[in-house]
Order: C-alpha cells, then structure tokens, then sequence
C-alpha cells in the first residue's frame, strides 16, 4: 500500500472458501452456514482520494456495476452516516477480481474502503465498530476485515480466527458471474449439514454444499471442477460459484492442474495468505 498526501492506494484480496456448509434456515429467511475462509493473493486495487466536501464520488466507471450497487461506495456513505462526518473520498477501483466469481471481491472493496477511510478520515474506530458497519453490507464484509483466516458462522458474522498452513491453489475461472440469490434460491439446494463440533479440520474437510445447485445451472463450472478433480479429488467451488480450486503443496502441482482445463475457461495459480494486507489498520 502506498500514501502520497490525502491518497490512499490499499489492496482488498480475494478469499476463497475452503467448505461452505449450510446448516439451517432462519426465521428471517437468511441462510444459517459454517464456513472456513482463507485470503488469497489475488486482489483489487483501491486508490482513495479525501475530499473537505463531504461528497462520495466514483474515480472511474466499473462496467455492469450501477453506483448505487457498488459495494465500495456504499461502504464510503454508511461510514460516514454512522460517525456524522463531513469528509468525503473520491475512490477509484481496479477491478483484478472477477466479479459474480464467488471469490468475494465486492465484499472485500467495502471492507478495506472502511478500513482506509477510518485511517484517512481520523476516525479511531475499532474493528469490532468497523464489523457493526460492515454487516449491513454483506455476509463476507465482516471476514475481510478481520486480520486472517476464520471459520464464520451464522451469516457470516460469528467469526473465529484461524491458523492455517499455506498452500497453492489452482483457481479455475469460468468467464461467467453466478448471482448469489439464485444460487440460495434453489429447491434441491442442501439446508441441514451438521454444524461441526470442532475447529480443527483435515485437507480435503467437508464440501460446497451451494456446489450441485449451481454446477447444474452452469456448465462451465461442472467443467471446471471435472477437469480439477482429474488431479485433486479435493476439488471444490468457492462461495456460490463460478470459480473451482484444488489445492496443492507447490506452485508446481498447482500449475500442472490448470493443464486440465478445457478451452475457453482461464486459470491462474494462487497462493493463501496469512494475514490480511490491511491487518495494521485499526
């Protein structure tokens, strides 16, 4: 991350879902899940820019993404609605993470926008305030601004931190984006895994259970995951999809995966992350 003046350049990684249960249904309608997430080396770039006028302004245009349904903008206003501010940013996205891939990269641009603004604009909020903000955001806003790997439970919000060792991941990225909603809206979709009694998990622990809903509506993604499993039997989904990865103890096992992949879906080998690239803001 870099700091010229009132600009602030900050990363926002990408995570990926190690298994993703779900494990009930609310009453408010809201899925129940249990789910180990890692960061990975893969992110969008953030430049923010502060502002004495107190307007939130967009520093380029983001294709297929309206302002009012930009996550990070909408990070920008509620920051401000919650601690009655009169400052603004101008905040400019570079858009590295595939969007509707699963891969949480709008979740990730509101969490380090408020991570940066709280820094920017002298706000002194804590993590644990920031996290109250960001649950109105998305279920994968209070991850991202947590410092490492966590098991969530709930929505998302119940975090528990997590050591995890690293690994390279064979990331297929099925040129497609996969709306979350429908996913979860699927009537053969799975609703009752066993919540786990423990926290500590073996290679290969669990499954996507959003995997079977969304590999049968799109058929790049069962390609994906077919061709991964030829050397992972591990291979899986992350989040609702489309992205698949296996998991390897080398850069070079993972590269030899992407071998299989069929014509028409890209790959790229990634590496998990120990600790978020934020984690000495707040």
């Amino acid at each position: 991350m870099t700091r010229a003046g009132r600009v602030l350049v900050v990363p926002a990684p990408a995570k990926v879902n190690l298994f993703l249960h779900v494990t009930g249904r609310r009453a408010d309608g809201y899925h129940a899940l249990e789910s180990l997430l890692t960061l990975i080396d893969l992110a969008d770039v953030l430049t923010i820019e502060d502002r004495d006028d107190g307007r939130i302004l967009r520093g380029a245009d983001l294709p297929g993404v309206p302002e009012r349904d930009d996550l990070a903008l909408r990070a920008a206003h509620a920051l401000r609605q919650a601690c009655g501010t009169r400052r603004g940013a101008v905040i400019a996205l570079d858009k590295r993470i595939p969007q509707g891939a699963g891969l949480g990269g709008g979740s990730s641009d509101a969490a380090s926008v408020l991570l940066a603004l709280n820094r920017m604009w002298s706000l002194s909020l804590s993590r644990a305030e920031l996290r109250g903000i960001g649950t109105g955001l998305g279920a994968d806003v209070p991850f991202f601004l947590g410092e490492s790997a966590a098991l969530a439970r709930g929505v998302g919000e119940h975090l528990t931190p997590m050591s995890l060792p690293q690994s390279w991941l064979a990331l297929a990225m099925p040129p497609m984006q996969v709306a979350t909603a429908v996913i979860f809206a699927a009537p053969e979709l799975t609703r009752s895994t066993a919540s786990a009694k423990i926290d500590v998990f073996s290679e290969g622990y669990g499954r996507n259970d959003l995997e079977s809903a969304t590999a049968a509506r799109f058929p790049p993604v069962a390609e994906a995951l077919r061709a991964l499993r030829r050397a992972s039997p591990h291979a899986r989904m992350t989040g609702s999809g489309a992205c698949a990865f296996a998991a390897f103890a080398t850069a070079a096992e993972a590269q030899a995966a992407l071998a299989a992949l069929p014509a028409g879906i890209p790959g790229r080998v990634v590496r998990t992350v120990a600790r978020h690239p934020l984690a000495s803001f707040a």
